[in-house]
């Protein structure tokens, strides 16, 4: 049964494996400390956090998140250690909440490895915190028991490190908080809120493990201006507060089988919108199935270890062929907690395999890749779709299996195609001007993609190429038409565009504010704006620069979005002025590479650029009836 604890109440803990599970309605930074019998933690080597997430016997979260699991093995902890306390903080400096009376009270859950829930704690009371300790886990007479905490900080993490006795409390506060930054620019952005009955609705599957009565509730969206008429509203899309149409009902399966694969399997008011969820829900399932498997053999490693330094100890098993036999059965029993282990995920797999053989032939264009034969039946659409696909991900347990990345449109945030040659291992096998020019025509297909899922004049792309080194990959959307000019060279182009996407963001921003759309000039172009700059920094001055990063915080909101194609280390004179545009981007690369992370566990996946099939002319064709879509709207 269910301890559902108040703050100050305790509770025994029936089990020394345990994962600690975290919701709140805003991403958050979860860690834990060691502490001796009084409490205290005797340095960073005794904690855990984003930027060293794991311990003996404790593992966190690499990033900030809305959702979290604390793996903890008490057996494993050092026999110094009495006491485990669970920390949670808003991330700064990211432009999200700074107080955690501005968002959902956080919940956390002690729960088995099943998922069977053995305490749970709802953190309410918060208003000026920033950190908050949530509970602890004790050892008393040779008993472990958790205890709910919920003690505030309004001066944030380096208070409540300082509070434990951390010593530089305010250094590693910083350091964790960087780590964050860091985390959040590399990660892949969650979707939206889910329904009430939840989106993923698996058919012919079990119910949803308990959470222990009410979750948390899910935070009201913010306030967003009023639109202005026409096709200047930015908002991002919002569904009806209803429950949407229940997914369709998957084939009869015969008794103790999984359910039949149907693609849109979610639920959702489209179909584009139901294989949208659907193909999130594969994503969380993967991330998660594979953490399940990890944990289990790092617990079988940990066992072995354990048993092996016990059977060493014991001076009777050094002779006669007793330790060569605690070996062998230490290292049977890791085989069969392994192999139980990659059943369970091989299963899984299995599923989830069945389910991407269906789903992938059933995607709309925006969702599916260049080789799927819905492009060769492209027509230009007539409304906006919920998301664009810009790559794939797997993992390395299951490079077969590959789910789509898929972004929200219109975008939240720019994108950043790294050509340096120190992106990714893959990177450095190829040269210099090899990798821009991949980089160059990867941004080419994204804007591509972004003009061809956009109805007929609402979406117009402008180029910066200050140098013309990427003439050659941008000759499609020259010779196509389709862009709003010729690519902006040398320092005066870059200024001309600059200040003409600065102008536009200004003037929208003010006609939003004042609810005044007849002030906007008649010959201001209310469409999406997508800005390519190659070659950053090359013909970019101080003043440039500064007006880029503006674009980058501020266009999104009204339209204007960003797709930089440049090697971080030719910004390098520009120092950290320039980090929180490069946090700014979601980072893709023109080669494979394993810089990406799930907004759930945080796993590192490989990423997969979007390609053409070897001879296919289907960009030549695509970009051909978009032109021929914008000249009959005599745009």
């Amino acid at each position: 049964m269910t301890a559902e604890l108040v703050r100050g109440q305790n509770h025994t803990l029936p089990q020394t494996r345990l994962e600690i599970r975290v919701s709140a309605g805003s991403p958050v930074v979860a860690g834990a400390t060691l502490g001796d019998e009084q409490g205290t933690v005797h340095g960073i080597e005794w904690i855990a956090h984003p930027g060293s997430p794991q311990l003996p016997g404790l593992e966190v979260s690499k990033q900030a998140a809305a959702d979290h699991r604390l793996a903890v093995d008490l057996d494993a902890l050092p026999g110094s250690v009495h006491r485990v306390t669970v920390l949670l903080a808003l991330p700064v400096g990211v432009g999200g909440p700074v107080r955690f009376g501005a968002v959902a009270a956080p919940f956390v859950a002690v729960t088995g490895l099943d998922g069977t829930e053995i305490a749970t704690f709802t953190l309410t009371g918060l208003d000026a915190e920033s950190a908050v300790t949530a509970l602890e886990l004790y050892r008393r007479q040779g008993i472990w028991k958790v205890r709910a905490v919920g003690q505030g900080y309004a001066d944030g993490l380096a208070e409540m490190l300082a509070d434990q006795g951390v010593a530089q409390a305010a250094e590693l506060a910083a350091s964790i908080q960087e780590a964050v930054a860091r985390g959040l620019a590399r990660s892949v952005a969650p979707p939206p809120p889910r329904t009430p009955d939840g989106d993923r609705v698996r058919q012919g599957a079990g119910p949803a493990p308990s959470s222990g009565g009410q979750p948390p509730p899910v935070p009201a969206a913010p306030a967003t201006p009023e639109p202005l008429p026409g096709p200047i509203s930015y908002a991002h899309p919002r569904r009806a507060t209803a429950p949407p149409p229940p997914p369709p009902a998957a084939p009869s399966a015969p008794p103790g089988s999984p359910a039949a694969p149907v693609a849109g399997d979610a639920t959702g008011w489209s179909m584009d919108e139901r294989l949208y969820n659907q193909i999130w829900g594969m994503f969380e399932d993967l991330a998660r199935a594979t953490a399940a498997y990890r944990s289990a053999v790092d617990f079988a490693e940990s066992r072995m270890d354990q048993e092996l330094d016990r059977a060493l100890s014991d001076p009777r098993n050094r002779i006669g062929g007793a330790g060569d036999r605690a070996r062998e059965a230490a290292r049977s029993k890791r085989d069969e907690l392994t192999d139980r282990a990659r059943e369970a995920l091989d299963r899984d797999l299995t599923q989830l395999a069945a389910e991407a053989a269906v789903v992938e032939p059933a995607l709309p264009a925006a969702y599916a890749g260049w080789a799927n034969p819905v492009w060769h039946a492209y027509r230009v659409p007539m409304e906006m779709p919920m998301a664009l696909r810009i790559g794939d991900l797997h993992l390395p347990e299951a490079a077969e299996l590959r789910i789509p990345l898929l972004v929200r449109l219109p975008l939240e945030r720019g994108i950043w195609v790294d050509s340096g040659r120190t992106a990714s291992e893959a990177a450095t096998l190829l040269d210099s001007d090899q990798l821009r020019r991949l980089a160059m025509e990867t941004a080419v297909m994204h804007a591509a993609r972004l003009l061809a899922v956009h109805p007929p004049g609402e979406f117009a792309v402008h180029v910066i190429d200050a140098a013309g080194s990427g003439a050659g990959p941008l000759a499609p959307l020259v010779r196509a038409g389709v862009l709003t000019g010729p690519p902006a060279a040398g320092a005066g182009g870059v200024a001309s565009v600059l200040a003409h996407l600065t102008r536009r963001v200004d003037l929208v921003q003010m006609a939003i504010r004042a609810g005044a759309a007849d002030s906007l000039p008649p010959d201001l172009d209310t469409g999406e704006q997508l800005l390519i700059v190659n070659d950053f920094p090359h013909g970019f001055d101080d003043r440039a620069v500064t007006q880029l990063r503006y674009l980058a915080d501020e266009g999104p909101s009204v339209g204007v979005h960003l797709l930089m194609v440049a090697d971080r280390g030719d910004a390098a004179a520009y120092g950290p002025v320039l980090d929180p545009l490069w946090r700014s981007l979601l980072r893709i690369t023109p080669v494979a590479d394993d810089h990406l992370a799930d907004p759930w566990v945080g796993h590192a996946w490989t990423y997969e650029p979007m390609t053409l099939p070897a001879g296919s002319r289907v960009l030549e064709q695509v970009l051909a009836r978009v032109a021929e879509a914008r000249r009959a709207g005599g745009r």
